[in-house]
């Protein structure tokens, strides 16, 4: 089994930019897509966009009646449009040692910068503004949303910077939280925000549940799970070892265990699941696995299928 990456380099995140196609963080999206369903912003902005045919209804503006349906369907057709508004997008990109974990091609770490940088990409390929909140145990850096090339290198920096921190011993240390930064995001996306939350969501809590909650009021709100396999299905061997955060395991070599560790990943990921369901928050699995371009399209792109 071929190790897996370790960390990111600015160039690699750079290089992303041609893979930044195929997909869309926009609010209309194919059918399949796991983004569907969200609504666009009614808010003024740079232009119209269709949104959907419905009957017509007393009062209406008779020149939205679109006749060519109104005639296909025997009945008057109006054509409901919703403002497009250029809109800031934010990433909170998660850097801490529970991150720093991966059994095939690349860390969860590595995974979710890929991520953030062909979110970025796309953002400001479509005129969006883009900016960042990076995180690990030491600090939180802020980048606010702005346009252009540079603000995407500025951004590549920090997440360079904290993701390189995590192969050097020892490991970060510090109490800064998921918590912490969720907050920080808070006083960046006051409003009609994209924001994009790639962490494992180690450590959260209900206060995540609150402030998420928050965060999704005003603003759309994307929360990335990244998980390695591994991590669902451990199976002990004898003499078998693991390490973590500077700390050696040896794991059970029995099925008991095996059984009891995919039953407490399952409940954990269920839990979220069904919270951010019902806060009509989307999720969305990104494996350590697979390449990040091509879980995106698969998606949310053209292609995309549940």
């Amino acid at each position: 089994m071929n190790q897996p990456t370790i960390s990111v380099t600015l160039d690699h995140l750079v290089q992303l930019k041609a893979e930044a196609h195929g997909y869309s963080f926009k609010q209309r999206q194919p059918v399949a897509s796991l983004l569907a369903g969200r609504h666009a912003s009614r808010l003024r902005g740079r232009g119209l966009a269709f949104e959907e045919l419905r009957n017509y209804h007393p009062g209406d503006d008779i020149r939205t009646i679109d006749w060519k349906a109104t005639a296909r369907l025997r009945k008057p057709q109006v054509r409901v449009y919703s403002e497009e508004r250029e809109r800031p997008v934010l990433l909170v990109i998660d850097q801490r040692s529970p991150m720093f974990f991966g059994s095939r091609r690349a860390m969860k770490s590595v995974a979710a910068a890929e991520l953030a940088a062909l979110a970025a990409w796309r953002a400001l390929n479509g005129g969006d503004r883009v900016g960042g909140i990076v995180f690990n145990e030491e600090g939180i850096t802020s980048l606010r949303p702005q346009r252009g090339p540079a603000q995407a290198l500025r951004l590549f920096h920090e997440i360079e910077r904290y993701n390189q921190r995590l192969a050097v011993s020892p490991f970060p240390t510090g109490k800064v939280t998921l918590n912490q930064a969720l907050e920080a995001a808070l006083q960046r996306a006051t409003h009609d925000h994209l924001v994009i939350l790639i962490t494992d969501l180690d450590g959260a809590d209900d206060q995540t549940r609150k402030l998420t909650t928050r965060l999704s009021v005003h603003n759309d709100l994307i929360v990335s799970a990244v998980y390695d396999p591994l991590g669902i299905q451990l199976t002990g061997y004898p003499d078998m070892e693991a390490s973590d955060r500077g700390k050696n395991w040896r794991i059970p070599p029995d099925k008991a265990f095996d059984t009891a560790f995919q039953k407490a990943f399952q409940e954990v990921i269920d839990h979220w699941r069904t919270l951010f369901t019902h806060l009509r928050i989307p999720l969305f699995p990104l494996s350590t696995d697979t390449p990040v371009i091509d879980q995106l399209r698969y998606l949310i792109g053209q292609n995309a299928n549940r």
